[in-house]
């Protein structure tokens, strides 16, 4: 069969890639063309659209760029037409999957295409734009979710979805660290204060003076890989007991003991490496109010919200601050009672997110199975 596949951001091209993996297996006589990365096409798929291509993050940003964004859309949707894919395939990244998954359904409704659309991925609807979900349930054949509670969420819709596990899973079980050549010898703990320069000016000094009262740990900042090193270098340059690393986050990740991190999927990961964790947000003030409005999830943390408590410790906004992060960090690194705990926990949440084994898997064989 015939695959079409779009992932706009470089988690959707590494979760894209397992998947066109796991559909080769299933479906040996497959072929896939997509919008993705180097990861998606080194799988084996004929790369229309890198990503990068089409990363426009921020309203401002996105407005400054919208003849781009429909020239894509337009360029897509011929191109669907013209390859005529037994099945179009949206992973996440809802802005423009969305709008070509409406569209999709239109060609399949009044002009008689053939193709099944399928989101692998959900967006975030059950934290805002819940009125998504209406045309998800419209415009969407098949729905396969990640996160555990996204099953009961899109029930309350009458809308039944598939879980198949979170992918995250099984790439954090195949990472294999490096072995470690470092001379300094003193416990690690991990700073992921993000991705955006405005996000990370926010957390990462807060996290930097925290670096003061830990004089036997050394502090590593995971840059991010858009940035440049000078943008860090004004930051970390008064801290002679932090360091940093760039494109090896994981390996970051399965050496430390502890780690302040940003909220969003690292939180996932970090719990999956088993790092004791805090998480760290803050925002203009303009910004957290909206999104307080907007926003409505208990936690902000994906660890927080998929095991329905309070796992680990959510420093949010005015909470942030460099007295409360070092009480955090203490407890965690001292407290044997609460590690031990979060490790318990941790295991549970493995648990949930690889029920019934690997997520990419088990998407394929649903796939092929609902194809056929």
């Amino acid at each position: 069969m015939k695959y079409y596949i779009i992932a706009g951001e470089a988690s959707g091209d590494l979760h894209g890639s397992n998947l066109i993996k796991e559909l080769k297996k299933a479906d040996p006589g497959a072929t896939f063309r997509c919008w993705g990365g180097d990861l998606m096409q080194a799988a084996g798929a004929q790369l229309v659209r890198h990503y990068k291509e089409l990363a426009f993050m921020g309203f401002v940003e996105v407005a400054r760029n919208l003849q781009t964004i429909f020239r894509n859309l337009r360029f897509c949707k011929e191109d669907i037409l013209q390859y005529q894919p037994d099945a179009l395939i949206l992973i996440d990244y809802p802005g423009f999957n969305l709008r070509i998954a409406k569209w999709a359904r239109q060609q399949v409704s009044h002009h008689s295409k053939s193709f099944r659309i399928i989101y692998y991925i959900s967006p975030q609807v059950w934290a805002w734009k819940e009125s998504r979900v209406r045309q998800i349930k419209e415009c969407v054949d098949k729905m396969l979710v990640i996160l555990p509670f996204e099953k009961e969420f899109y029930r309350k819709w009458q809308y039944e979805v598939e879980y198949v596990g979170h992918p995250l899973v099984e790439v954090v079980e195949g990472f294999r660290a490096p072995g470690s050549s470092a001379p300094d010898t003193r416990p690690i703990i991990a700073l992921l204060p993000g991705s955006r320069k405005q996000e990370i000016l926010k957390k990462l000094p807060i996290m930097l003076e925290t670096s003061r009262h830990f004089p036997h740990h050394l502090f590593i900042v995971a840059k991010a890989p858009g940035l440049e090193d000078d943008f860090y270098s004004s930051l970390l340059q008064p801290y002679p007991n932090v360091s940093s690393v760039r494109n090896d986050t994981y390996a970051l990740l399965s050496r430390s003991t502890a780690a302040c991190v940003t909220s969003g999927t690292a939180t996932l990961e970090t719990a999956l490496f088993g790092v004791p964790e805090v998480v760290c947000y803050k925002g203009s003030s303009i910004s957290y109010q909206i999104a307080k409005r907007l926003i409505r999830v208990k936690y902000i943390s994906l660890v927080n919200l998929i095991m329905d408590k309070e796992v680990v410790k959510e420093l949010i906004q005015d909470d942030l601050t460099a007295a409360n992060l070092r009480q955090e960090l203490e407890k965690l690194l001292n407290d044997a009672h609460k590690r031990q705990q979060l490790m318990a926990d941790y295991a549970e949440l493995k648990h949930l997110l690889s029920q019934g084994g690997h997520a990419s898997a088990n998407a394929a064989r649903s796939i092929v199975d609902f194809l056929r």
